[in-house]
């Protein structure tokens, strides 16, 4: 079941992080180098500290992703 978008989403709020639901972003070019790509971001709904509340446009998953993981913390996920 696709979820709609959030209401809090903003195009101008956005991420560019993978999303965890789909690899939609496989065959891109600007994202195999790590630069942003006007195809492959998340919006991002909202933030608590480090932790980034996400959503996908594409797919409409939801999650949280907390940035201190990669800074050898733990993942969070919703």
């Amino acid at each position: 079941m696709r979820l709609p978008i959030d209401p809090q989403a903003d195009i101008a709020r956005r991420a560019w992080v993978a999303c965890p639901a789909g690899d939609d972003a496989r065959h891109c070019a600007a994202c195999a180098d790590r630069r942003t790509c006007g195809e492959h971001w998340r919006y991002l709904i909202a933030n608590t500290g480090p932790v980034l509340h996400l959503q996908c446009p594409g797919c409409t998953h939801t999650w949280s992703l907390d940035t201190f993981a990669h800074r050898g913390g733990t993942a969070s996920r919703a």
